[in-house]
Order: C-alpha cells, then sequence, then structure tokens
C-alpha cells in the first residue's frame, strides 16, 4: 500500500541526512515538526550539549582519560601529562547562537575570555552573551579553547579546515560538539598526529565512528559517542513532544510545524 503521509519528528536535526528523500518524494507528503528546545519541566537539549561542551573542555584541559586509564593500569600521576587550569584563558566560541551562548554563560563563571565569531554575528549579539566578535582568523590565533556551535549547512561544511587548524595557535582546544563535518577530519587527524594541536569530539563525518578509523588511535584527543543530547530530561522531552507533534497532526491541528525543506 502506498504511504499517503510521512510524518517525520526531526528531533535530533539529521533528518535529512537520514531520510532517503527521492523515495519519500516519490510516494509521500513529507512534514516535519521541530525538536523541543525545552520542555515544561524545564529540560533543554541546548543546555545538555553545551554543558557536555564544558565537560570535554575540562577533561582534556586537566588530562582526565589519561589520569583514569593510568589508575585502571595499576598506576597513578606517572605519566598522566600536566593539563592546563581555565581560569584566565581565552575561549573562542564560533557560532553564538543558543548553545554557543550556553556554553558562554558556564565560561564566565570560570573567569575566562570569551571571543566568538559567525557569519551574521553582531557586536550588539556578542556583547549580550558576554563575548567579543572578532574575525575567524584572529579568533584561532588567540584562542586556549575552540568550540564548535554552527548548524550544518553548505556555507559551513568544512568550516575548520587545515588552513584554520594551522591558524590555532600551538597547544590550543579543539571542540565539536556540534556538527562533525563542520570539520576537515582529514586534516585533523594530520594535526592531532602531530601534536600541535589538541581535541575533544562529540560528533564524526560517520556515526557510529567505523571501526579501524585513525581517530580511534589518534593521540592528544578526548572522543565521546555523540552524548550532546543524551540527558534523561531531553529524551523524555523529545519522546513526549514527539507524540504530541503526531497527535495534534492527526487531528488536523498541527504544532511545531517547520517549513518545507528546499
Amino acid at each position: 500500500m502506498p504511504v499517503r503521509v510521512a510524518v517525520l519528528d526531526d528531533w535530533q536535526g539529521l533528518a535529512r541526512e537520514a531520510a532517503d528523500w527521492a523515495a519519500l518524494e516519490c510516494r509521500a507528503e513529507v512534514v516535519f515538526f521541530s525538536a523541543p528546545f525545552a520542555s515544561e519541566d524545564g529540560a533543554d537539549s541546548g543546555e545538555a550539549t553545551a554543558e557536555l561542551a564544558l565537560g570535554l573542555i575540562i577533561a582534556a584541559a586537566r588530562s582526565l582519560p589519561a589520569g583514569d586509564a593510568a589508575i585502571r593500569a595499576g598506576g597513578f600521576q606517572a605519566g598522566v601529562p600536566a593539563g592546563f587550569q581555565l581560569a584566565g584563558k581565552t575561549l573562542g566560541i564560533i557560532g553564538l547562537g543558543r548553545l554557543g551562548a550556553r556554553l558562554a554563560r558556564y565560561a564566565v563563571a570560570l573567569d575566562m575570555k570569551i571571543l566568538a565569531w559567525s557569519q551574521n554575528l553582531t557586536d550588539e549579539a556578542a556583547a549580550a552573551a558576554g563575548a567579543i566578535r572578532v574575525g575567524k582568523y584572529e579568533l584561532l590565533a588567540a584562542a586556549d579553547v575552540v568550540s564548535l556551535h554552527l548548524v550544518l549547512s553548505a556555507r559551513t561544511r568544512g568550516i575548520i579546515g587545515a588552513a584554520e587548524l594551522a591558524a590555532m595557535k600551538p597547544g590550543a582546544l579543539l571542540v565539536n560538539t556540534a556538527r562533525g563535518p563542520l570539520v576537515d577530519e582529514a586534516a585533523l587527524v594530520a594535526a592531532l598526529s602531530t601534536g600541535r594541536i589538541r581535541a575533544a569530539l562529540d560528533v564524526y563525518d560517520s556515526e557510529p565512528l567505523p571501526q579501524g578509523h585513525p581517530l580511534r588511535a589518534c593521540p592528544h584527543v578526548v572522543l565521546s559517542p555523540h552524548l550532546g543530547y543524551g540527558t534523561m530530561e531531553t529524551f523524555r522531552a523529545f519522546y513526549r513532544q514527539g507524540i504530541e507533534n503526531v497527535l495534534a497532526f492527526l487531528d488536523g491541528v498541527p504544532v511545531r510545524r517547520l517549513d518545507p525543506i528546499a
């Protein structure tokens, strides 16, 4: 029986890549509903992702994975690299939207200086988040930590490539909890292999990260398996509001409906 309507709840923002659009558009009307930013009990997927970004920054800055591994191997402090404190350091946020602004708020509490850049960022919006708007390469050259919070699009894909990685200050940390394809993965692996920069990643070009992928054996990187949204609070909000979206659509009074994808 042909599909008459396909209702897709775009709760991870990944439906454009996950769906077979040629097949769907031939056989169905495609309707999108937005993911919840916040639920009635205060759960916020943006807050969860920003918290994870901060956690990755601290884990990488203080060599927590290496310390954990040393203890589990029967050792202790010996061989664990000395970390660096965040107070007084510069955080560069690329993409000062809802998630980036949340991370900026956390960084202010840690006495970090905050720089920000994105294509459409204004001085006023940056100041409202406690940041200073600068150019992309100025940010990369000055920041001790660079955190990505951009939506993946044609103009942001590969926005951090070999040239941008080379522009980062030696020893700087690149954090990506947004989308893997924002970064040229091959260029990142090459940069990490030299030890010039470090990274902390929650997202990848291909997920799950393939067995044998060079990042799995790469030094100077903290890896997590796309946990940005993965809290009990946000899952409860996603599932509840996903059901609400479908039921409202079936009742003829859709809520949270998005514009059709071009």
